[in-house]
């Protein structure tokens, strides 16, 4: 049995809480076995399946999202920001300057933000974002004051440098995108791969790994990233190819990801369906049609855009995160890209590369434990569904981060997410259970347990227990707050918290007797069954 399912010497009064109570004979009806050790195989994922963001905007330093604190929760009107303006960094094209704050660059060395993320590793670390399509490297000993003509930004050798070796420290592969803007093209508007190749050789010449790389950073909105006025679908496929045959020949190693469309679904929800503020949208199967030599097809999901965009549309509310349509939406998208998926890039895996509750720098209550219910039922969704790679957005940036921007002290999301990576393996199983309201259920091979398997049980309802029958002892870890818009979160009724020298805490499981389990309302459940001795998972 591996370290982390050990448990307590008070599991026998844990243990205790978590049998099911007497119930009415309509609640017992509601109760289905689950049987672990017959769950068949539906697919895999990724060893680094569970996977993060790291704007190339906190690496360089620049304007990101302001905080809510200082904007008020209703956004300004947009601007007539003009690509001119965008290129200045002070906000992509078409968005309000308003919206945004300057950061300094991030401390990539600082020992808490290290050891959080090394706790999530293996991972891959997007560094990307929209400030990428338009960041100049500046492979000199003195870098420029202010970024050349068609730049909006300066990465700098020291800059990158730390960004490597975060990498490398914190077993996190780099994912990206390349420099895209007007600066990087001829005088005939054709992308040139000059400023992508010094980068991606000094990258390599100091160790560091590239483990995948987009071509552009959300080409959906090709012009608030900076790309040429009157930018298209061809003009993109024609830099693809240019793109791809460079990175073929010089990088055969870097997986290739494409298109890297965002907001788009068949519902009235999606934040570009319709066009995204005054921005022109390039429909993803116009971009996909030229990009078939992709190694996986990416997207990104937000389903609403913040708070901070009101002026766009596409809202969503606390109210509604437990239901059933905010958490189904991440379906819905992947089912509009898989479509797409099937036409241009068939039978190409999915790579999700930055999702997040919502655009924009996410909502007040993405650093709450309400969210962590749609961190782990995305991931849980996803991992059926052919998904290999799930970016979060983000580590740290913004209310949507993993870890206080400010401390980089754990929010409810990341313990979500640790408790994922310490249980859920790369083989995903069928848990026989047809997922209702207020009660998702989700099943994956132990990890490091052979024979062994995990099941990760939501109870979205608000009010109601659920239950389910289980026929094999296991270890449960339930996640609970006092209040859904705490950003303090219990295991096993014991609030989570770093101790000393930022030391994780045990987050020990509660050895739970076979028989009917209850699932308190608005709870999220891992159960670890390492006696399963299911087959598959030998």
């Amino acid at each position: 049995m591996v370290p982390f399912l050990k448990t307590s010497m008070t599991s026998a009064v844990l243990a205790a809480m978590v049998i099911m109570p007497p119930m009415t004979q309509a609640q017992n009806l509601s109760s289905v076995q689950l049987a672990p050790a017959t769950m068949k195989r539906v697919g895999t994922i990724d060893e680094r399946y569970q996977s993060y963001n790291v704007e190339m905007l906190e690496v360089t330093g620049g304007k990101f999202w302001k905080p809510y604190k200082e904007i008020g929760k209703t956004a300004a009107q947009p601007s007539a920001a003009s690509s001119n303006e965008a290129q200045s960094g002070d906000a992509p094209s078409g968005m309000d300057p308003g919206l945004y704050q300057y950061r300094p660059p991030l401390d990539l060395t600082n020992k808490r933000l290290r050891a959080m993320a090394q706790a999530l590793g293996p991972a891959y670390m997007r560094i990307s974002g929209t400030w990428a399509n338009t960041t100049y490297f500046a492979d000199t000993q003195t870098p420029p004051k202010d970024p050349p003509q068609g730049y909006g930004g300066v990465l700098t050798r020291e800059q990158w440098l730390a960004g490597i070796d975060f990498s490398r420290a914190v077993d996190a592969p780099i994912v990206t995108s390349m420099p895209t803007g007007v600066g990087t093209r001829g005088p005939d508007g054709l992308w040139q791969p000059d400023q992508a190749r010094r980068w991606l050789a000094f990258t390599k010449a100091h160790g560091g790994t590239v483990a995948a790389v987009e071509y552009m950073n959300e080409p959906t909105m090709a012009s608030m990233g900076g790309a040429p006025q009157g930018y298209d679908a061809t003009a993109f496929g024609r830099d693809f190819r240019v793109f791809d045959a460079f990175m073929r020949k010089e990088y055969p190693d870097t997986k290739l990801l494409a298109p890297g469309s965002v907001g788009e679904a068949n519902a009235d929800w999606a934040v570009a369906m319709g066009g995204y503020g005054n921005q022109a949208v390039l429909p993803a199967a116009e971009l996909a049609a030229s990009t078939g030599d992709a190694d996986a097809f990416s997207y990104h999901h937000y389903g609403a855009a913040s708070q901070r965009c009101t002026v766009m549309g596409h809202q969503t509310s606390a109210d509604q995160a437990l239901s059933e349509d905010w958490l189904g939406r991440t379906d819905q998208t992947l089912a509009y890209y898989r479509g797409v998926r099937d036409k241009s890039m068939p039978g190409k895996p999915f790579w999700n590369t930055e999702t997040a509750d919502a655009a924009c720098g996410g909502n007040p209550w993405a650093s709450t434990f309400l969210d962590t219910f749609r961190y782990l039922d995305q991931l849980g969704r996803l991992a059926r569904q052919e998904v290999d790679v799930v970016f979060h957005n983000t580590l740290i940036a913004s209310d949507y981060g993993l870890l206080d921007e400010n401390t980089f002290e754990p929010k409810p999301n990341f313990w979500g997410a640790l408790l994922w990576r310490r249980l859920m393996g790369t083989t995903v199983l069928d848990t026989g259970f047809a997922n209702r309201a207020g009660l998702h259920v989700y099943a994956h091979c132990l990890r490091g347990v052979p024979g062994g398997v995990a099941m990760l049980v939501l109870n979205t309802d608000r009010q109601k227990t659920s239950s389910l029958i289980l026929p094999a002892a296991a270890n449960r870890y339930t996640l609970a707050a006092a209040n859904l818009a705490d950003k303090t979160v219990s295991l096993n009724r014991t609030p989570l918290q770093l101790g000393a020298n930022d030391a994780l805490p045990a987050m020990e499981g509660s050895a739970t007797a076979a028989g009917e389990i209850a699932f308190e309302p608005a709870s999220i459940t891992f159960l670890a069954v390492p006696s399963a001795q299911n087959e598959t998972c030998q």
